[in-house]
């Protein structure tokens, strides 16, 4: 099996929200979606949803139509969602429902993952004596918990395919790591996940494949690594006790930053990289670190949606140019 985006388009007004967007996940696994805010990333996981029409392309899932009510499909959107005047169990219950799931299976699933998340006193408090019950509702709840909730209701029908939109935003470290162990048992399962996320070592973590948009364009898509290789080994970065600026800047090196901790360089080559090592070796440099690596995902994502893709990105920032096409 395989899923499929093929030359997706969306236009809202005059504002083109994504341009011709294709790419493949051939197996189970990780696929990122990484832009700017208004880059497309939301607009395009809601076409693929069926929730907003397409202007032009096609989604496949095993080489038919990808549609939600055929395939078993768990969603967290980055705009939180729950109820806040209703009880946190009415709504899962009324989830899982929606996903064709018996009480009793919908009340098993519950539990699990009341105690895998930890919220389960918030799902079946305690009964105190001579006090009239009262079920938790979502707006009781903190961001971090409501989160957990919703992730409950992407996770409760055990979907075969996932869409977490920023799924990580806005957690304490305790609880990222708490999502981040049960998306790598989801990943386990053999599970198909499309995953949108602003933070690039969770993308690293968890991602072979991504594409990045700017501007509703792809403008980088492919394996990460072998994006990586393509621009090789040409950041460096260097520490000695001393100061080596007068060499740096008789070779001819690009300094991108110079801090206490270090100075980090783009070099042409690996040659010129080494050219710098015989330089510091020969005049008896104390250096305490010397190293060459290919960029980081942060590094390539910056490079490729470039300034002016960051300026603009409020501008044409999907929820906004939404609410402006349906006044």
């Amino acid at each position: 099996m395989s899923f499929e985006v093929k030359h997706l388009q969306k236009k809202f007004g005059d504002k083109q929200a994504v341009e011709d967007l294709s790419f493949e996940l051939k197996n189970p696994g990780v696929y990122a979606l990484l832009g700017t805010n208004g880059a497309g990333k939301s607009t395009s996981i809601r076409m693929m949803l069926g929730i907003l029409s397409r202007d032009h392309g096609e989604v496949l899932f095993n080489g038919e139509n990808f549609d939600t009510r055929k395939v078993n499909v768990g969603y967290l959107a980055e705009e939180r969602g729950l109820y806040p005047k209703y009880s946190l169990m009415d709504q899962l219950l009324y989830f899982a429902s929606l996903k064709g799931l018996s009480t009793d299976v919908a009340m098993e699933r519950i539990k699990y993952w009341g105690e895998r998340l930890k919220v389960t006193e918030y799902l079946f408090p305690e009964r105190k004596k001579g006090k009239k019950f009262k079920p938790t509702l979502a707006e009781q709840l903190s961001k971090g918990n409501q989160q957990k909730i919703q992730l409950m209701a992407a996770l409760i029908s055990d979907p075969e395919f996932l869409i977490l939109d920023e799924p990580l935003s806005g957690l304490d470290p305790v609880n990222t790591d708490l999502f981040k162990s049960v998306i790598r048992e989801e990943i386990d399962k053999q599970k198909y996940i499309i995953m949108s996320s602003h933070q690039m070592p969770v993308i690293e973590e968890f991602c072979e494949d991504i594409t990045i948009l700017t501007r509703g364009k792809a403008v980088v898509h492919g394996n990460l690594n072998e994006i990586k290789k393509s621009y090789g080994r040409v950041n460096l970065f260097v520490k000695c006790d001393e100061d080596i600026s007068d060499t740096i800047s008789t070779l001819g090196i690009k300094v991108v930053n110079d801090t206490p901790a270090g100075i980090h360089l783009k070099v042409k080559s690996e040659d010129e990289a080494r050219a710098l090592l015989k330089q510091l070796s020969d005049t008896n440099k104390n250096i305490v670190r010397f190293e060459l690596r290919e960029p980081s995902l942060h590094e390539i994502f910056i490079e490729s949606v470039g300034e002016g893709a960051l300026e603009n990105a409020d501008e044409i920032e999907t929820g906004k140019v939404e609410e402006k096409v349906s006044e």
